[in-house]
């Protein structure tokens, strides 16, 4: 269904023409990107990233098998290998056709498969705005519990958006994975 490939400067322009508005940004980038996003923020983004051993960021692209279409991003980051942990973030179905299709799902499996059996952690977190009830649906099939909201957490014009932290331990995927 799909393959993740290391995100790189080839896919700079895919991704800002599927960024959005300003709230559509804040909802899948977090607050790492400012509206509007541009290629000199992604080349920050991709420092340092994508060296399995060491890197604390893992950018990748989500390709359609089928199509070899980049259909998705999505990122594991702040990896601690100390601590074995690491944060799943920039989740996004940019290919819009794909959309309430199981892809995103199917991302954060493979993400999952990722950090567990590659990295060899211990335990991936991810936040999620209170309102996105299709993702927190998704990532709750995936296995991931909350653990917390952080209250008024980001501002979008005249709102505050609240956050809810998920997390998911290494001896519950393997109860969870397929």
């Amino acid at each position: 269904m799909i393959r993740f490939a290391y995100f790189g400067e080839e896919d700079f322009d895919q991704l800002i023409e599927w960024s959005g508005d300003e709230a559509f940004l804040l909802q899948w980038s977090g607050p790492q990107f400012k509206y509007p996003l541009t290629a000199s923020q992604l080349e920050a983004y991709l420092e340092g990233a994508n060296d399995p051993e060491q890197s604390g960021r893992l950018v990748y692209k989500v390709i359609d098998s089928e199509t070899d279409l980049t259909i998705g991003h999505l990122s594991i980051g702040n990896i601690d290998r100390h601590n074995r942990s690491a944060r799943i973030g920039k989740v996004l179905v940019g290919h819009t056709a794909r959309r309430g299709r199981g892809t995103g799902q199917a991302m954060i499996r493979e993400a999952l498969r990722i950090g567990f059996e590659e990295l060899r952690l211990h335990k991936m977190t991810l936040g999620v705005f209170d309102f996105n009830e299709a993702a927190i649906r998704c990532y709750e099939k995936e296995g991931f519990v909350r653990e917390g909201l952080i209250r008024d957490s980001k501002r979008m014009g005249d709102t505050y958006w609240n956050l809810i932290e998920m997390g998911i331990l290494e001896r519950e995927w393997h109860g969870t994975s397929r």
